[in-house]
């Protein structure tokens, strides 16, 4: 392959986090998400519930519903990438549950402010979140195909600076031409367009079909680019021989010391990074009282932040390797957690603010900085790590376990979540399991290799 194919394959390989991201930080944090937790608190309230009861009400039904879709990637996701080994053919998986993303994320319009479809809505956000992740998943497998090893923190990180730039631009599209403030009017003074009812939030709405009309978008670079390399291919696979061979793969991991610690210390902390960015838009509507456009501009700091961080994450990682690099994002986001946790709208840490102070504001924008940066840093350096106790012949089935890993406790910080919300009646409480699930992930990277299973 020459050095012009193999960089536009690179590419459009870095075109997929482009195209998926807006999946994530329109619908998963600070639009969609945001407008749910009103419509559902509007509906259970309106149902006779006081209002701390509904915001709890609301936070528990939607962690049930990422807790389900996420049970379905996990145990999903290591056959996936078996199978895709085994018949050397992902992209035809990948392009299949894009198809499902894309109709799911554009079915989200049927939200209206009355709550009508609410369950059909929230079930279809997760199918859709099902399918973009089950699609994300097997193409993280192509990257130990694009280059050396050496080069993986590189170009992961590109690719996750890159996605988070495209999250960034959707986003900023949004807020200033789509979502209504409490005045009917966007971020910049203009009414919806193409005639949208702000009444009905129909700006706000429109997330669902623009995610979707991103993702087939800017999808077309990865269709163009990418190929299998032929070689790949391999005839005759069966289900039952690829169970017995997926067995025997994952016994074979959780025998060797570094990738064992690895991947249950990154089921844990990617499970918490998972809570903060599901939570966070919540957190800021119910806690600080925060309007959609607030978060969303919150989202677009964050974002850049992330794009930015991310970017220079890549760089240190091909220079000092991954597992550093993680060390150091999991440290800062266990700090940002217990911050979280200690501040509301009327104290900080025990603290008395005076009325209307800007400083749990201002604090929060901080922590969106740094979650934003340190967030998508430690995933760019985790699957950068992964390639490193990945079996170069089966590198689906690699990710598959990853993503399981990753998935496989995402009951768990939703679960926690709604559990400790649902018992102190507090959402400020309900992230004390997040903090918990950052530590312990920290204390098993102890026994991570820095250069993975080459080591060994």
């Amino acid at each position: 392959m020459t050095d012009h194919a193999t960089r536009r394959r690179i590419w459009g390989w870095m075109f997929f986090d482009w195209a998926q991201q807006p999946y994530a930080t329109l619908g998963l944090t600070f639009v969609f998400a945001p407008y749910f937790a009103a419509v559902a608190s509007d509906v259970f309230m309106a149902q006779g519930l006081a209002e701390t009861a509904a915001e709890a009400e609301t936070q528990g039904l939607w962690s049930l519903g990422q807790t389900l879709a996420g049970l379905v990637v996990a145990f999903s996701a290591p056959f996936l990438g078996a199978w895709a080994d085994a018949t050397g053919r992902k992209l035809p998986w990948i392009y299949g549950f894009v198809l499902i993303a894309i109709a799911c994320a554009a079915a989200l319009w049927m939200l209206a402010p009355s709550g009508e479809m609410l369950m059909l809505a929230l079930a279809l956000f997760w199918i859709g979140f099902v399918a973009s992740e089950s699609a994300f998943n097997l193409n993280n497998a192509l990257l130990p195909g694009l280059g050396r090893v050496q080069d993986m923190g590189r170009i992961s990180g590109n690719a996750g600076a890159f996605g988070y730039w495209g999250g960034v631009l959707a986003l900023f599209l949004m807020l200033l031409l789509f979502v209504e403030q409490d005045n009917g009017k966007t971020l910049i003074g203009l009414s919806p367009p193409f005639g949208l009812d702000a009444e009905q939030r129909e700006g706000t709405r429109s997330v669902g079909p623009f995610i979707a009309l991103w993702f087939a978008l800017f999808l077309i670079p990865y269709v163009l680019w990418v190929r299998e390399p032929a070689a790949a291919a391999l005839p005759g696979a069966r289900f039952g021989a690829v169970l017995d061979d997926l067995w025997t793969s994952v016994k074979s991991a959780f025998r060797r010391r570094s990738c064992a610690s690895f991947l249950l210390g990154s089921m844990f902390y990617r499970d918490a990074l998972s809570g903060l960015y599901t939570y966070g838009g919540i957190y800021a509507r119910q806690v600080l009282d925060w309007s959609i456009v607030q978060i969303g501009v919150f989202g677009i700091v964050a974002a850049i932040a992330a794009a930015v961080v991310t970017w220079i994450g890549g760089l240190a990682d091909s220079r000092y390797g991954p597992k550093p690099v993680i060390v150091t994002c999991v440290s800062v986001l266990s700090a940002v957690g217990l911050i979280i946790i200690g501040m509301t709208r009327e104290q900080v840490f025990g603290v008395p603010l005076p009325d209307g102070s800007v400083v749990p504001d201002v604090i929060f924008y901080g922590c969106g900085v740094v979650i934003g940066g340190a967030g998508g840093v430690l995933y760019s350096a985790s699957r950068s790590m992964m390639v490193r106790h990945c079996d170069p012949a089966r590198p689906a089935e690699g990710f598959g376990l990853f993503a399981l890993t990753g998935k496989a406790t995402a009951f768990l910080a939703p679960a926690l979540i709604g559990l400790v919300t649902a018992l102190t009646q507090n959402t400020q409480l309900g992230y004390i399991p997040i903090v918990a699930l950052f530590l312990l992930g920290l204390v098993l990277l102890i026994w991570v290799h820095p250069e993975g299973d080459r080591a060994e």
